[in-house]
Protein backbone atom coordinates (compact mmCIF):
# COMPACT_ATOMS: atom_id res chain seq x y z
CA UNK A 1 0.00 0.00 0.00
CA UNK A 2 1.19 3.78 -0.79
CA UNK A 3 2.90 5.49 2.10
CA UNK A 4 -0.19 7.78 3.31
CA UNK A 5 1.37 9.96 5.89
CA UNK A 6 2.54 13.21 5.37
CA UNK A 7 4.93 15.00 7.59
CA UNK A 8 3.94 18.43 7.25
CA UNK A 9 -0.34 17.35 7.65
CA UNK A 10 0.50 15.79 10.37
CA UNK A 11 3.06 18.23 11.99
CA UNK A 12 0.48 21.09 11.13
CA UNK A 13 -0.73 20.69 15.12
CA UNK A 14 2.75 19.40 16.63
CA UNK A 15 2.46 21.99 19.67
CA UNK A 16 -0.74 20.45 20.44
CA UNK A 17 0.66 16.62 19.77
CA UNK A 18 3.89 17.46 21.50
CA UNK A 19 2.02 18.08 24.60
CA UNK A 20 1.14 14.25 25.68
CA UNK A 21 4.80 13.57 24.83
CA UNK A 22 6.04 16.08 27.24
CA UNK A 23 4.07 14.15 30.03
CA UNK A 24 4.97 11.10 29.06
CA UNK A 25 8.29 11.59 29.66
CA UNK A 26 8.00 13.21 32.99
CA UNK A 27 6.82 9.40 34.07
CA UNK A 28 9.97 8.47 33.05
CA UNK A 29 12.74 8.03 36.05
CA UNK A 30 16.36 9.11 34.82
CA UNK A 31 18.68 6.75 33.89
CA UNK A 32 22.49 7.91 33.44
CA UNK A 33 24.09 6.25 30.18
CA UNK A 34 20.49 5.32 29.14
CA UNK A 35 19.76 3.25 26.31
CA UNK A 36 16.25 3.92 24.89
CA UNK A 37 14.17 3.40 21.56
CA UNK A 38 11.22 5.81 20.01
CA UNK A 39 8.67 3.05 18.64
CA UNK A 40 6.73 4.95 16.20
CA UNK A 41 8.90 8.14 15.74
CA UNK A 42 7.51 9.88 12.76
CA UNK A 43 9.65 12.81 11.56
CA UNK A 44 11.82 12.11 14.63
CA UNK A 45 11.65 15.66 16.23
CA UNK A 46 9.95 14.40 19.51
CA UNK A 47 12.70 11.28 19.30
CA UNK A 48 15.82 14.46 19.44
CA UNK A 49 14.09 16.10 22.15
CA UNK A 50 13.74 12.96 24.60
CA UNK A 51 17.06 12.38 23.82
CA UNK A 52 18.37 15.45 25.01
CA UNK A 53 15.83 15.79 27.90
CA UNK A 54 16.63 11.97 28.89
CA UNK A 55 20.90 12.98 28.37
CA UNK A 56 20.51 9.16 26.71
CA UNK A 57 24.14 7.94 25.66
CA UNK A 58 22.25 5.80 22.70
CA UNK A 59 18.88 6.89 21.45
CA UNK A 60 16.93 5.17 18.08
CA UNK A 61 13.83 6.09 16.49
CA UNK A 62 11.75 3.55 14.32
CA UNK A 63 8.83 4.17 12.10
CA UNK A 64 7.06 2.22 8.94
CA UNK A 65 6.76 5.61 7.02
CA UNK A 66 9.49 6.29 4.39
CA UNK A 67 8.33 9.91 4.35
CA UNK A 68 8.32 10.39 8.29
CA UNK A 69 12.15 8.61 8.16
CA UNK A 70 13.06 11.55 5.50
CA UNK A 71 12.18 13.69 7.81
CA UNK A 72 14.19 12.34 10.77
CA UNK A 73 17.21 11.19 8.70
CA UNK A 74 18.69 14.79 8.46
CA UNK A 75 18.42 14.89 12.80
CA UNK A 76 20.77 12.06 12.94
CA UNK A 77 23.97 12.87 15.66
CA UNK A 78 26.32 10.33 17.36
CA UNK A 79 24.00 9.01 19.78
CA UNK A 80 20.39 9.56 17.99
CA UNK A 81 19.65 7.24 14.99
CA UNK A 82 16.80 6.46 13.08
CA UNK A 83 15.46 3.13 11.39
CA UNK A 84 12.78 2.34 9.15
CA UNK A 85 10.70 -0.79 10.36
CA UNK A 86 7.47 -2.61 11.99
CA UNK A 87 6.86 -1.41 15.38
CA UNK A 88 4.59 -4.18 15.67
CA UNK A 89 7.18 -6.96 14.58
CA UNK A 90 9.99 -4.72 17.00
CA UNK A 91 11.87 -6.86 19.50
CA UNK A 92 15.61 -6.67 21.05
CA UNK A 93 17.77 -8.59 23.53
CA UNK A 94 17.28 -7.43 27.11
CA UNK A 95 19.62 -5.12 27.19
CA UNK A 96 17.39 -1.05 26.57
CA UNK A 97 16.83 1.01 29.25
CA UNK A 98 13.62 2.41 28.01
CA UNK A 99 10.93 1.81 25.35
CA UNK A 100 8.94 4.33 24.28
CA UNK A 101 5.96 4.66 22.24
CA UNK A 102 3.95 7.76 21.64
CA UNK A 103 0.84 7.63 19.57
CA UNK A 104 1.70 4.43 17.59
CA UNK A 105 0.72 1.50 19.51
CA UNK A 106 -2.97 1.80 18.26
CA UNK A 107 -2.14 1.02 14.33
CA UNK A 108 -0.60 -1.98 16.11
CA UNK A 109 -3.48 -5.12 17.17
CA UNK A 110 -2.82 -7.56 20.05
CA UNK A 111 -1.39 -5.06 22.62
CA UNK A 112 -0.97 -7.91 25.40
CA UNK A 113 1.31 -9.28 22.50
CA UNK A 114 3.15 -6.30 21.51
CA UNK A 115 4.05 -5.37 25.24
CA UNK A 116 4.89 -8.76 26.36
CA UNK A 117 7.17 -8.72 23.19
CA UNK A 118 8.80 -4.82 24.16
CA UNK A 119 8.71 -6.04 27.45
CA UNK A 120 11.44 -8.61 26.67
CA UNK A 121 14.25 -5.85 25.23
CA UNK A 122 14.31 -4.25 28.13
CA UNK A 123 16.61 -5.56 31.27
CA UNK A 124 16.08 -5.17 34.80
CA UNK A 125 14.69 -1.97 35.80
CA UNK A 126 14.30 -1.25 32.32
CA UNK A 127 11.09 1.01 31.66
CA UNK A 128 8.03 1.16 29.57
CA UNK A 129 6.22 4.34 28.53
CA UNK A 130 3.15 4.57 26.42
CA UNK A 131 0.57 7.27 24.83
CA UNK A 132 -1.73 5.61 22.97
CA UNK A 133 -5.25 7.73 21.93
CA UNK A 134 -8.75 6.56 22.91
CA UNK A 135 -10.98 9.01 21.68
CA UNK A 136 -12.52 6.32 19.36
CA UNK A 137 -16.09 7.43 20.52
CA UNK A 138 -15.76 11.19 19.38
CA UNK A 139 -17.37 12.41 16.29
CA UNK A 140 -14.29 12.91 14.56
CA UNK A 141 -13.63 9.04 14.66
CA UNK A 142 -17.29 7.41 14.55
CA UNK A 143 -18.81 9.66 11.45
CA UNK A 144 -15.45 8.35 9.12
CA UNK A 145 -16.35 4.84 10.46
CA UNK A 146 -19.82 5.07 9.42
CA UNK A 147 -19.14 6.64 6.39
CA UNK A 148 -16.47 4.13 5.08
CA UNK A 149 -19.38 1.04 5.73
CA UNK A 150 -22.01 3.69 2.92
CA UNK A 151 -21.89 3.03 -0.65
CA UNK A 152 -20.07 4.07 -2.83
CA UNK A 153 -17.33 4.13 -0.58
CA UNK A 154 -17.47 0.49 0.88
CA UNK A 155 -17.22 -0.64 -2.72
CA UNK A 156 -13.65 1.47 -2.93
CA UNK A 157 -12.41 -0.21 -0.17
CA UNK A 158 -12.74 -3.48 -2.23
CA UNK A 159 -12.88 -5.57 1.16
CA UNK A 160 -9.86 -4.27 3.01
CA UNK A 161 -10.61 -3.48 6.93
CA UNK A 162 -10.97 0.49 7.26
CA UNK A 163 -12.19 0.10 10.87
CA UNK A 164 -10.96 2.35 13.29
CA UNK A 165 -8.03 0.89 14.93
CA UNK A 166 -8.37 2.78 17.77
CA UNK A 167 -11.74 1.58 18.59
CA UNK A 168 -10.13 -2.24 17.37
CA UNK A 169 -6.63 -2.48 19.35
CA UNK A 170 -6.72 0.35 22.55
CA UNK A 171 -7.54 -1.87 25.64
CA UNK A 172 -9.05 0.18 28.67
CA UNK A 173 -6.51 1.80 31.15
CA UNK A 174 -7.52 -0.87 33.94
CA UNK A 175 -6.68 -3.65 31.30
CA UNK A 176 -3.16 -1.83 30.51
CA UNK A 177 -2.75 -1.64 34.39
CA UNK A 178 -3.35 -5.42 34.89
CA UNK A 179 -1.37 -6.38 32.09
CA UNK A 180 1.98 -4.33 33.22
CA UNK A 181 1.27 -5.95 36.59
CA UNK A 182 1.41 -9.34 34.59
CA UNK A 183 4.37 -8.06 32.90
CA UNK A 184 6.53 -7.86 36.41
CA UNK A 185 6.27 -4.49 36.23
CA UNK A 186 6.61 -3.31 39.70
CA UNK A 187 5.96 0.10 39.48
CA UNK A 188 3.56 1.87 37.41
CA UNK A 189 1.17 4.66 36.57
CA UNK A 190 -1.81 4.31 34.17
CA UNK A 191 -4.09 7.28 33.31
CA UNK A 192 -6.57 8.45 31.16
CA UNK A 193 -6.79 12.05 30.44
CA UNK A 194 -8.24 14.66 28.30
CA UNK A 195 -6.55 16.99 26.49
CA UNK A 196 -8.42 20.28 25.43
CA UNK A 197 -7.68 21.82 22.15
CA UNK A 198 -9.30 25.10 20.90
CA UNK A 199 -8.73 24.80 17.22
CA UNK A 200 -10.08 27.79 15.29
CA UNK A 201 -13.19 26.28 13.55
CA UNK A 202 -14.58 22.72 13.37
CA UNK A 203 -12.94 22.43 10.11
CA UNK A 204 -9.66 22.13 11.73
CA UNK A 205 -11.01 19.05 13.55
CA UNK A 206 -10.68 17.73 9.63
CA UNK A 207 -7.54 18.98 9.29
CA UNK A 208 -6.25 17.06 12.17
CA UNK A 209 -7.46 13.79 11.56
CA UNK A 210 -6.06 14.38 8.05
CA UNK A 211 -2.43 13.79 9.39
CA UNK A 212 -3.78 10.83 11.28
CA UNK A 213 -7.09 8.56 11.23
CA UNK A 214 -7.92 9.28 7.75
CA UNK A 215 -4.60 7.99 6.75
CA UNK A 216 -5.96 4.71 6.22
CA UNK A 217 -8.59 5.59 4.16
CA UNK A 218 -5.89 7.66 1.68
CA UNK A 219 -3.70 5.01 1.41
CA UNK A 220 -6.35 2.88 -0.60
CA UNK A 221 -8.07 5.41 -2.45
CA UNK A 222 -6.99 7.57 -5.29
CA UNK A 223 -6.51 11.56 -4.96
CA UNK A 224 -9.99 11.87 -6.36
CA UNK A 225 -11.86 9.41 -4.58
CA UNK A 226 -9.96 10.68 -1.12
CA UNK A 227 -11.46 14.20 -1.86
CA UNK A 228 -14.56 13.19 -2.13
CA UNK A 229 -14.72 11.05 1.25
CA UNK A 230 -12.87 13.82 2.82
CA UNK A 231 -15.80 16.21 2.06
CA UNK A 232 -18.25 13.89 3.03
CA UNK A 233 -16.56 13.87 5.93
CA UNK A 234 -16.66 17.20 6.46
CA UNK A 235 -19.90 18.14 5.79
CA UNK A 236 -21.49 15.26 8.10
CA UNK A 237 -18.92 16.29 10.87
CA UNK A 238 -19.60 19.99 11.10
CA UNK A 239 -23.26 18.98 10.92
CA UNK A 240 -22.95 16.85 13.82
CA UNK A 241 -20.52 18.97 15.80
CA UNK A 242 -21.71 22.51 14.57
CA UNK A 243 -19.98 25.20 12.31
CA UNK A 244 -18.17 26.79 15.22
CA UNK A 245 -15.30 29.31 15.61
CA UNK A 246 -13.15 28.50 17.58
CA UNK A 247 -14.22 24.92 18.57
CA UNK A 248 -13.05 23.26 21.90
CA UNK A 249 -11.73 19.52 20.37
CA UNK A 250 -11.72 17.29 23.70
CA UNK A 251 -9.20 14.65 22.80
CA UNK A 252 -8.86 11.57 25.75
CA UNK A 253 -5.44 9.99 25.50
CA UNK A 254 -4.22 6.84 27.88
CA UNK A 255 -0.80 7.39 29.08
CA UNK A 256 1.22 4.56 31.00
CA UNK A 257 4.54 3.65 32.54
CA UNK A 258 5.97 0.84 33.98
CA UNK A 259 8.99 0.16 35.76
CA UNK A 260 10.75 -4.08 35.93
CA UNK A 261 12.35 -4.90 39.16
Amino acid sequence: MADAWNPTQYQRFADERAQPFHDLLALVAPVQRMRAVDLGCGPGKLTKLAAEHLDVAEMTGIDNSPKMMAQAMPLRTEHLHFSLGDIGQWTAGADYDLVIANASLQWVPDHRFVLGRWTMALQAGGQLAVQVPANHDYPSHTVSAALAREEPYRSWFAGHDVGDPVAANVLSPQSYAELLDTLGYVQQSVRLQVYGHRLQSTNDVVEWVRGTSLTRFQRLLSAEQFEQFVDEYTRRLVGELGDRSPFFFPFKRILMWGRLG
